[in-house]
């Protein structure tokens, strides 16, 4: 059996190579995948690892316990600890670190890499071992500046040129007076690392005569573990905390490891799909090849064979056929890893430098996945082949399904539908996080019970298109006819491509209906004409509300100002903002009280009053940072949004508290409202910052639609190999229906059926199979995609469905383009046939 079987796949190689393509399309997908994220996180730790090669224990701050009322800051590491640390036996050298955003435009003024990765630091005297100088100089004095090599080489900034940053505060433009290599993570990411001298950076950075950190060096014979027990017993052990290199270095694996497996994990999930929709083309394959084979299988239960070695017949050519997919995807895979490096690079995106990780664990799944897959799809057709009576298959009085398996069948696609859609619909009323998994399990079920009953549905549905197809006379006539013949091939044909479009749909719905969601809120929430922040999101100086308040045009500003408080022994978040001005500058629909800020009236979200039992005119007791304590009173309780929620009370009754206010963003409202020479008044004012974003409401929709499209776009393209997949079973379906129609061709051409004719059917064919698929996919994703939304709806009030008829139109121009495209090699193939030799055909 073993020698029949290889035999077989030797036989129907052609046959088979659309399976051994599909299969190893998912395959690939694995593979690359485990390829480029190991490749990318041994590169990042390895690089990762050269940055502690000058840290043999890191000392930090420990943050402290609250007293009382009071939030007590993290303690300061100061000069005098430095040097304690330097002084402890065994260590060489202590170096204090002192690190913050800085913000460096090119030489066309805008933001250099990703704002959350511009970072600034300190140059340690002449000679910083962390900081190698390729050119120039050590920085010295707030008018110069080192800078990294890759900033200097994606920005053409040369040693003495004039470097135009920001801190926190106004523009500085210091000159470039060394350029120094660095193994920094953010700057192997695409940002960028600026280093000033010492005092500098502590002043810019708000750490005068202090530090972030104390790095130690050990002398030669003393361990990093001997280093930090000495340092252990030095230093006041209730205000510091120290770390060896190497657990410096092992941590910040861990975290590169854990944030490669978010990736990997998202990746793996298309390639799970692109796997999924394989399994119906390996199922269908088989199927037909059995069916095809029936009499040859009959022969061999005749002359002894047992049901058990029919059926492991079949299972071994998908062996074969898995392990020659499993051993093509992985070479595949290996490519498709390194060109995933090469294409990150090309996008900007700086990749360290590394070899290619091939581990043994990626080729063991590569493997284990091409041959369980398909071994798991080929077992039904093979076990129902084993089941055909010898006397009833010789005869070809088999393959009928019986009344009782499509009843059956039926009956358990209904469960599964109607399971499916009431556990969509249970999760529906549920609250944000508590109903995605039944979501997931509801979606899951509906399409198992969709793709069970799709044999069903697909008479109605292609009878549908009868009027349309009789347009082409026999051709359509014919092509109807044979799309209905074997439903249950053409339902695992058209599933394929609904599995994606299913997928492709739902996003678009998704993203579409939260973009005009986003947008509503904006414009319903916010009256300012501007909303300033930092590019990286951390907090702005006050300076930039008076800055702003002072600019030309500008009639009111309000900042919003965090700060943490205590209330009734739980430590809360308040908002500081300009009471007179802020419901000027917002639109907060009020349901208890009114809108009032000011003195010691506050207005509160509706969640935070339900916590605390408050209503309009309850009062309440608040300690701030500093301890004082003040009684408030609600004046009004709002609705929150994703913009606006908690307390908010006067800047007047917050400010005093607060040894150094921060805002996290100031609103303005101008005379002449949003324009482009406003924006730019108000961007000079502030001295042109790359450190600053000034956005209009327009400004903060379009950056919200920036990424959805990009994440759709993304999204998209990992998808498309679930549509290639698809498109392969679509050939494979049609190739080997014409291969056993071939006598039904044959007559047809003998009665006067020209070779356009015979294209022309397949081609319909084909075209009514995809676009049912489609048809499916599309109603599946706009309803996964509207439960989807009103699970948001219930965290977001403006949420509003929104139904992209263009792209939903377009999606099903795909599908029929996926039907033209797959007909051509059979519709060619079934037209060349010879007539009478496909009518003497068995």
């Amino acid at each position: 059996m073993f020698r029949t079987a290889l035999r077989n796949v030797l036989a129907h190689k052609a046959r088979l190579l659309m399976t051994v393509l599909a299969v190893m399309l998912g395959v690939a997908f694995v593979s690359g995948t485990l390829v480029f994220t190991n490749t990318l996180s041994n590169a990042l730790q390895n690089s990762s690892a050269k940055g502690f090669d000058q840290v043999d224990v890191a000392v930090t701050a420990q943050p402290q316990p609250d007293v009382g009322d009071r939030i007590v800051q993290t303690p300061d590491l100061t000069e005098a600890l430095r040097k304690k640390s330097a002084q402890v036996p065994g260590a060489a050298s202590a170096i204090g670190v002192v690190t913050g955003f800085t913000a460096v435009a090119d030489k066309d003024g805008k933001l250099v890499g990703d704002g959350f990765q511009s970072q600034g630091g300190n140059y340690w005297g002449t000679d910083d071992p962390r900081y190698p100088l390729t050119q120039g100089r050590a920085p010295q004095g707030p008018d110069q500046v080192a800078l990294d090599l890759k900033t200097a080489e994606r920005t053409g900034y040369r040693i003495g040129d004039r470097l135009r940053l920001s801190v926190d505060g106004p523009v500085l433009t210091p000159t470039v007076s060394g350029i120094f290599r660095t193994d920094d993570g953010n700057v192997a990411a695409g940002g960028s690392l600026t280093l000033f001298d010492t005092p500098t950076a502590q002043k810019l950075f708000g750490k005068a005569g202090t530090y972030d950190e104390i790095d130690v060096k050990a002398a030669a014979g003393t361990t990093q573990t001997e280093l930090r027990t000495a340092l252990d017993a030095a230093l006041p052990r209730d205000r510091v905390d120290t770390e060896t290199g190497r657990q410096l270095a092992d941590r910040q694996a861990e975290f590169i490891a854990s944030s490669m497996s978010g990736l990997k994990q998202g990746l793996l999930v298309f390639a799970g799909i692109a796997l999924f929709v394989g399994t119906f083309i390996i199922a269908n394959t088989f199927t037909m090849l059995v069916a095809q084979r029936t009499k040859e299988l009959a022969l061999l239960r005749a002359v002894g064979a047992s049901r058990r070695q029919v059926t492991r017949s079949v299972l071994i050519e998908a062996l074969v056929v898995g392990v020659v997919a499993g051993a093509t995807g992985l070479v595949v895979g290996i490519g498709i890893g390194a060109g995933l490096r090469t294409l990150m690079g090309s996008l900007g995106a700086s990749v360290p430098d590394g070899p290619l990780i091939v581990s043994a664990g990626t080729v063991a799944t590569s493997f284990a996945v091409g041959v369980v897959i398909t071994v798991l799809a080929a077992w039904l057709p093979g076990r129902r082949a084993a089941k055909i009576p010898p006397v009833a298959a010789m005869s070809s009085l088999h393959a009928k399904a019986t009344t009782r398996s499509l009843v059956l069948r039926n009956t358990l696609g209904a469960l599964f539908s109607a399971a499916g859609v009431a556990t969509v619909l249970y999760a529906t009323t549920m609250d944000g996080s508590d109903g995605q998994a039944p979501m997931g399990i509801g979606a899951v079920l509906l399409i198992i019970g969709v793709f069970i009953l799709t044999p069903l549905l697909s008479r109605p549905l292609i009878a549908a298109a009868a009027p349309v197809l009789r347009i082409f006379g026999v051709s359509g006539r014919l092509a109807r006819q044979n799309s209905v013949r074997n439903p249950r091939r053409t339902a695992a044909t058209a599933s394929a491509l609904m599995i994606g479009l299913t997928l492709i749909t739902g996003m678009t719905v998704m993203a579409g209906s939260l973009q005009k969601s986003i947008d509503k809120m904006a414009s319903a929430a916010i009256r300012a004409d501007y909303v300033v922040s930092m590019a990286n999101g951390n907090p702005l100086s006050p300076d930039v509300e008076k800055k702003l308040t002072a600019a030309e045009g500008v009639t009111v500003t309000s900042p919003m100002r965090n700060a943490l408080a205590r209330i009734d022994d739980s430590t809360e978040n308040v908002t500081g903002v300009n009471g007179s001005a802020f419901a000027e500058l917002t639109d907060l629909p009020v349901d208890d009280g009114t809108f009032e800020v000011g003195g010691t009236k506050v207005v509160v979200d509706e969640d935070t009053a339900k916590s605390f039992g408050w209503k309009a005119g309850s009062a309440f007791q608040v300690a701030y940072e500093d301890g004082a304590r003040q009684r408030l009173t609600v004046s009004g309780v709002y609705r929150a949004n994703e913009l606006f929620r908690g307390i908010l009370l006067d800047t007047a009754a917050l400010s005093p508290h607060q040894d150094s206010p921060d805002d996290m963003q100031v609103m303005v409202k101008t005379s002449g409202g949003a324009s482009d020479a406003t924006k730019d008044r108000l961007e000079k004012a502030l001295g042109s910052n790359p450190a600053i974003k000034v956005q209009s409401k327009q400004d903060l929709s379009d950056s919200v639609a920036q990424m959805f499209t990009l994440i759709l776009n993304m999204l998209y393209g990992l998808l498309a190999m679930a549509v290639i997949v698809a498109v392969l079973g679509v050939i494979n379906t049609l190739a080997m229906s014409v291969f056993e129609r071939s006598q039904e061709i044959g007559m047809l051409r003998a009665i006067g059926l020209d070779r356009r004719a015979v294209k022309r059917m397949v081609r319909l064919e084909s075209l009514v199979i995809s676009l049912f698929g489609g048809v499916l996919g599309i109603g599946l994703g706009v309803f996964f995609g509207w439960a989807a939304g009103e699970l948001l709806g219930t965290r977001m009030t403006t949420y509003e469905l929104v139904l992209p008829w263009d792209r939903m139109a377009v999606f099903l121009l795909l599908a029929a383009g996926v039907g033209v495209l797959a007909a051509l090699w059979p519709a060619r193939r079934a037209a060349r046939l010879n007539m009478l030799a496909a009518i003497k055909a068995e």
